[in-house]
């Protein structure tokens, strides 16, 4: 069946499906509320939803039980599948434990959490041990050579493999297991370190406009507005190849541009956050009776204005986090961000991408570039699911 005879068929069946669904509803249940107050797209949403959910599951019954190379391209999607299933279970699991392990405050948070917030917790765990802890975790250093490169993941010799390499060796022969591993302390901790540095310049200078005003809110609002009008991306490739000129050989000097970099143009978000829960909260009572008591500027930002603004600003902590992330990510995929030796994983998609050409018969293989490609969207995920869970919290709304 084409294509368009496909969409034809699931269109007329949403539709007549959507009207029969209701108006079986109506019928079983004695036209309750629920079904009799049901609009008709609601019906075809839940018909469409049956469809996929059928859909999904032929597929993946296709993957697991066709025979090479038939199931090859039904690999991805069966992995995907797995893993999605893997790791709803785990987070369930996760809430589970947390609600009956920890102390009084601990347990009570996570019986407010749902499943996706219970996820990006347990992901951003897992991070956070493999970047304090890869000396320990990683088998091998993360820029150790071995005579063995180009090794296929999987461990199979047969395809190519090597069991001392379950994930391969990239093309110069370094292990990519424990260079994923190193990854997370080198690409993590630099995002986190560059988020706060951010978040340290932005909202000083945002609660600083919003408490002062006058003209030292106007030149700073148009310093940022002129930063902002300039993609980011864009603009910070531009300054780390100059960057990258100053720096010369020393890898380490041009991390710390790259920080000091990212740091400046992302700060200009936090500035405008910082800057409009500021004006908010300095025509309050209460900070007017600091001003008659002869509180100075420091007083009035930090004991004042900054506990009042810390809801809104730790939800887009976690937002800037993510975006400095696919930052970072994307320059050294560029080859302008993290420098080798040091494992990262935007260079980690770009050096390994040849792999996809192995996509037709060995699907496995070109798993390779998809690793690193995963682990960062995996912790961006993790952070956005906690991040709509704070802005939930905060927010004040009940479910």
């Amino acid at each position: 069946m084409s294509m368009l005879a496909t969409l034809i068929t699931v269109v007329i069946v949403s539709t007549l499906g959507g009207w029969m669904f209701r108006f079986a509803g109506q019928k079983t249940t004695q036209n309750t509320p629920y079904f009799r107050d049901m609009p008709y797209g609601v019906a075809v949403g839940y018909i469409l939803g049956a469809i996929v959910v059928l859909w999904l599951a032929q597929t993946y019954y296709l993957g697991r039980t066709l025979e090479a190379p038939a199931a090859n391209k039904y690999f991805f999607f069966v992995k995907a599948i797995d893993l999605f299933i893997i790791f709803a279970l785990a987070a369930y699991v996760f809430r589970i434990f947390g609600r009956h392990v920890g102390t009084s405050a601990t347990r009570k948070l996570f019986r407010s959490m749902p499943v996706t917030a219970a996820f990006g917790v347990m992901i951003i765990i897992i991070y956070t041990i493999m970047a304090i802890f890869a000396g320990l975790i990683a088998p091998y250093g993360q820029d150790q050579v071995f005579p063995l490169a180009n090794i296929v993941p999987g461990g199979d010799p047969a395809l190519g493999g090597n069991p001392d390499f379950p994930l391969g060796t990239d093309q110069i022969g370094r292990d990519i297991l424990s260079r994923l591993i190193f990854g997370a302390q080198n690409t993590v901790g630099i995002a986190f370190a560059t988020t706060c540095l951010a978040f340290f310049i932005g909202s000083s200078l945002g609660f600083l406009a919003a408490t002062v005003g006058g003209w030292v809110d106007q030149l700073l609002s148009r310093a940022v507005d002129v930063l902002m009008a300039i993609p980011a991306l864009i603009f910070a490739l531009l300054l780390m190849t100059i960057a990258s000129a100053w720096a010369g050989s020393d890898k380490g000097l041009l991390t710390l541009y790259m920080v000091v970099i990212i740091a400046v143009i992302d700060s200009t978000r936090v500035f405008r956050l910082a800057r409009a829960v500021g004006q908010n909260i300095v025509v309050m009572d209460y900070i007017e009776a600091a001003k008659l008591r002869g509180e100075g500027l420091a007083y009035l930002v930090f004991r004042e204005i900054l506990p009042n603004a810390t809801a809104p600003l730790l939800a887009e902590f976690g937002l800037r986090f993510c975006f400095v992330f696919l930052t970072i990510a994307s320059l050294s995929f560029l080859g302008v961000g993290i420098q080798p030796p040091l494992a990262d994983w935007g260079t980690m998609v770009r050096d390994m991408s040849q792999f996809i050409n192995f996509a037709a018969f060995a699907p496995s293989v070109a798993v390779a570039p998809l690793l690193a490609a995963g682990a960062i969207a995996l912790l961006t995920v993790g952070v956005n699911f906690v991040v709509d869970w704070m802005l939930h919290k905060s927010s004040g709304l009940k479910e």
